[in-house]
């Protein structure tokens, strides 16, 4: 088994994520046609629940771990190595009985008092023994990529998704059929978290099986058994209370900036059905049609367009971090300008054609497109997200965790007042407007203190035409979509949607790409700097406009 490189390995845990996400949306479409609002708003609150805790258990940390695997591998160090995984192994392990034992104590309080959807305990409940297995399978997947086999972490993931969503859709309709009701079915369906992790544990250690056999050919290991008994005892004495000291220093400003989205969609979810009470004026089954078609809808659906950012913000630490330790700051500003460039142009096109054709796209993929307007908001919002996320990892790159740590306490802070304030007033809509608004915060902050080091130029003068690109593309997308719908509205709703989405989307791209060379916002010198794929289509594009300047 060959190390991956590093390009090879981000692709993997890039189509890794992208399968998981389009995994979690099919599962989730089954079951908004099997079971009740109740059940909906039951397993949404769970998912939601147990999301948050292993952000909070995991986040970072894996990172951390798998800096320092690599580090003392490179060192020529491997038994530190291993006793550094033995320790984060113990934590994992301590950690998920802890928490597991706590979420089924706390589920019923949770379920009634605070997320107001009696009869979620069971559901909660129901999922609490994943987080015995996922603490475990976090750290390992971070000594697996300390060890530059992202394909151990990828796997397992993709594995793990399958299993969740055959299994919990499987159970949950078995359930269904037996007649035990909603109640139980969201129960089973949540279960389905449990044997996916099952999998996964069993996928990462196949994995550890392949390496400890790869190990056994290494030069290292053909030490002496003096040398080796040596290494060992050397590695003996590094006490775990110094190896938890490094980990956490290292991963507690990533888990806090990671857990931001998590933690939002946790306060919305929870707290929905509370603040919203005025809005509602108090009626509890249209408040609880906002919270299944929030967190069962728009969640989902959202939840695309920040693969990409996720992805290429991950591969841009890296190459940040090396140039600003140089102190090439020409090489730190270009690819730091680039970076947002890349990010404008592919990321922020995906939300707003999602944000165009939301009713359409809605109504393909679930039972209907009730729940549209919630999903076009909170996928506008995504635009947000993604510079807020690119941003941070800019700053990591920089050597400064500590500054996106503080930006996200400020725009959760603000999260939280403006969502007392506005969810009486707006309903649902007030709870997604105070979260991109929070988005929009920690995006300014960041981007002021990276200007603080770096001199970014995005767009310069180029801001106008991209704004009016965006504009007129979606615009085009927007009506293209409704026109669609009328001309088709004879036919079957699925076709009718799939139509009108589909057509959308083509009409925004090709407007888009159109326009964004028209106005000259992307020019042969942006085209030269971009990434393989997106270099070749852009210098095609642009070669008809070069020639006719030149001439």
């Amino acid at each position: 088994m060959k190390k991956d490189s590093l390009i090879k390995g981000t692709l993997i845990l890039a189509a890794a994520a992208l399968i998981a996400r389009f995994l979690g949306i099919f599962q989730r479409i089954p079951l908004e046609h099997i079971l009740l609002e109740e059940g909906m708003a039951h397993f949404a609150v769970a998912n939601t629940l147990y999301l948050t805790l292993l952000v909070v258990a995991t986040g970072g940390i894996p990172s951390a771990i798998s800096k320092l695997v690599s580090e003392r591998y490179a060192l020529q160090r491997p038994e530190e190595a291993q006793r550094i995984y033995q320790a984060a192994l113990l934590f994992g392990l301590v950690t998920g009985v802890i928490l597991t034992a706590l979420l089924y104590a706390a589920a019923p309080f949770y379920a009634v008092h605070i997320a107001k959807t009696p009869g979620a305990d069971l559901a909660i409940r129901a999922v609490a023994p994943t987080l015995l297995i996922f603490p475990v399978i976090a750290m390992m997947r971070g000594y697996f990529q300390g060890r530059q086999m992202m394909s151990a972490g990828g796997l397992s993931q993709i594995v793990e998704q399958i299993l969740r969503v055959i299994v919990g859709v499987g159970l949950a309709i078995l359930v269904l059929a037996w007649g035990w009701g909603d109640r139980w079915a969201a129960a089973s369906a949540t279960f389905g978290n449990v044997l996916g992790g099952v999998g996964a544990f069993l996928v990462m250690l196949w994995f550890a099986r392949k390496l400890k056999r790869m190990d056994a050919k290494d030069p290292v290991a053909q030490r002496s058994e003096a040398e080796r008994a040596e290494a060992k005892a050397a590695a003996s004495k590094l006490p775990y209370r110094s190896i938890y000291r490094e980990i956490f220093k290292m991963s507690i400003p990533v888990v806090i900036t990671a857990m931001t989205v998590q933690l939002i969609y946790m306060f919305d979810t929870s707290l929905l059905i509370r603040l919203t009470e005025g809005w509602y004026y108090k009626d509890y089954r249209q408040a609880l049609s906002a919270l299944t078609e929030f967190s069962f809808k728009a969640q989902s659906i959202a939840g695309i367009p920040p693969i990409l950012a996720i992805a290429l913000s991950t591969s841009i630490i890296p190459v940040i971090s090396s140039a600003y330790s140089l102190r090439n700051m020409g090489e730190v500003q270009r690819q730091t300008s680039l970076v947002m460039r890349i990010v404008l142009f592919t990321g922020i096109p995906i939300a707003l054609t999602l944000t165009a054709a939301a009713y359409s796209v809605t109504g393909f993929l679930f039972s209907g497109p009730s729940g549209s307007g919630i999903v076009a908001a909170l996928t506008a919002g995504t635009v947000f997200q993604i510079t807020m996320m690119t941003s941070n990892s800019i700053l990591f790159g920089l050597g400064k965790p500590r500054l996106p740590m503080k930006h996200t306490f400020a725009g959760i802070g603000l999260k939280l007042v403006l969502s007392v304030a506005l969810a009486p007033l707006l309903g649902i809509y007030g709870l997604i407007l105070a979260s991109t608004v929070c988005f929009i915060v920690i995006t300014w902050l960041n981007l002021d203190s990276i200007r603080g080091d770096v001199k970014i130029t995005v767009l310069g003068r180029r801001w106008l035409p991209y704004l009016a690109t965006i504009l007129i593309a979606i615009a085009g997308g927007w009506g293209t979509e409704i026109g669609v719908r009328k001309l088709v509205h004879s036919w079957p709703d699925k076709l009718e949607y799939l139509t009108a989405a589909a057509a959308a989307g083509i009409v925004i791209g090709v407007l888009y790409l159109a326009l964004l060379i028209v106005f000259r916002v992307v020019t042969m010198e942006d085209a030269k700097s971009f990434p393989g794929p997106l270099r070749k289509l852009f210098m095609k594009l642009l070669k008809p406009f070069a020639k006719s300047a030149q001439s």
